[in-house]
């Protein structure tokens, strides 16, 4: 059968099912498990319950009305019928779909790749994302970068010509063609003459935590920005001329300005308290934190996913999208900080580290730092002796 003739069939039994709801899902793996045989009837009885029974055991895994046309996906036959169906949900995720019997097995995997560790070294002429795509590689690497040093380094102010960055990172590979970045395993990053250095090392839960050479924690309890490259609009002020209103009113936070839809980040652990839309400062989310503290982010053009009150949000977590709802007259986050109910400046608060590496755990730190450390040494050795 022709695969036309095929594709029309599916179509006149979709046409035919008197519920739609599983259309998108049902119909997408039907098509790419059938089609290769070249055979797909009968279109009822057993084909159309293993059709719906697939969709019912995905929906805990990955629905399958979250299949997005345009993502790479294969069948395996054995030898002429179908076996398995894997499908690419993103960059580190496959849905793996296989036929065991008479029923399948439906799982989500890690993809594998080929990974290669490679030495990264740049000087920064403008800005950290023009110094990454001057070195060949891709945006991607100046957020992982930004977000290692975000509780040392504030990258919207803070950035000079002059300023230097070095990473050991892992590069995945399907072949030759790359694939994206895995894990900075170290990072070099001298800023207005002072040099910051992060090493990756897991804690007890495994979970991979930067530090730097003594052992210390680089994540503190703030954050210094709330979102990578833009601008500082307008600081905190008793007295600011307000662009809108015309008149000289308090600013009790400070401006971002950046390009629409950038990432607004939570700064720290939290709950969020409030999330609505005003008529002044536009969609909103509130946060309450430790000590007292509490933040809030304005001027949203949206709110991230799953965002609603009292839910548990973490620091760097995205939160919503810059926009210029409300009273403003360009997109920027107007980024608000309270401490016992009193609005203090967000710049001039100083955050505490977070626990540092176990002393049982140190030489073993010590010792992986040192490899990382020569890795990168040699790498900028080579290259100044480069001509």
């Amino acid at each position: 059968m022709r695969l036309s003739c095929v594709l029309e069939k599916i179509r006149q039994w979709i046409y035919a099912l008197p519920c739609k709801r599983v259309i998108s899902a049902s119909l997408f793996f039907l098509l790419v498990s059938a089609a290769p045989a070249m055979d797909i009837k009968p279109f009822g009885g057993k084909a159309l319950s293993d059709i719906f029974k697939i969709d019912q055991q995905a929906a805990a895994v990955f629905p399958l009305t979250r299949i997005r046309r345009g993502q790479p996906y294969k069948i395996i036959l054995n030898p002429d019928h179908f076996f398995a169906f894997e499908y690419e949900i993103n960059a580190d995720h496959r849905l793996v779909i296989k036929k065991q019997g008479q029923d399948y097995t439906i799982s989500k995997q890690p993809i594998e790749y080929d990974i290669r560790e490679e030495v990264v070294s740049v000087d920064i002429e403008s800005s950290l994302a023009e110094a990454v795509l001057r070195a060949g590689e891709y945006s991607s690497l100046t957020w992982k970068l930004s977000d290692i040093f975000a509780w040392d380094i504030d990258f919207i102010k803070d950035i000079r010509a002059g300023d230097r960055f070095s990473v050991l990172v892992e590069k995945k590979f399907k072949g030759e063609k790359f694939c994206g970045y895995k894990d900075i395993k170290a990072a070099f990053f001298t800023n207005q003459g002072v040099e910051y250095k992060a090493f990756l090392y897991p804690d007890e839960t495994g979970k991979k935590i930067y530090f730097d050479p003594k052992g210390l924690s680089l994540e503190k309890s703030f954050l210094k920005a709330p979102l990578n490259y833009s601008r500082i609009s307008s600081l905190f002020s008793a007295r600011r001329f307000h662009p809108v209103l015309k008149k000289y009113r308090a600013h009790p936070g400070v401006d971002y300005a950046a390009p629409k839809n950038t990432p607004i980040k939570a700064v720290a652990d939290g709950v969020i308290t409030s999330i609505y839309d005003h008529k002044t400062t536009g969609r909103q989310i509130t946060i309450r934190h430790f000590g007292g503290y509490e933040t809030s982010y304005f001027h949203m053009n949206k709110f991230a996913a799953a965002m609603a009150k009292n839910k548990r949000v973490t620091q760097g977590q995205v939160i919503g999208y810059v926009g210029k709802t409300g009273l403003a007259t360009g997109y920027h986050l107007c980024f608000r900080m309270r401490k016992n109910g009193k609005p203090v400046n967000p710049l001039d608060q100083s955050p505490t580290p977070a626990t540092p590496v176990k002393r049982e755990d140190m030489p073993g730190f010590f010792r992986l730092a040192g490899q990382y450390t020569q890795k990168i040494k040699v790498h900028e050795k080579l290259a100044s002796s480069a001509p």
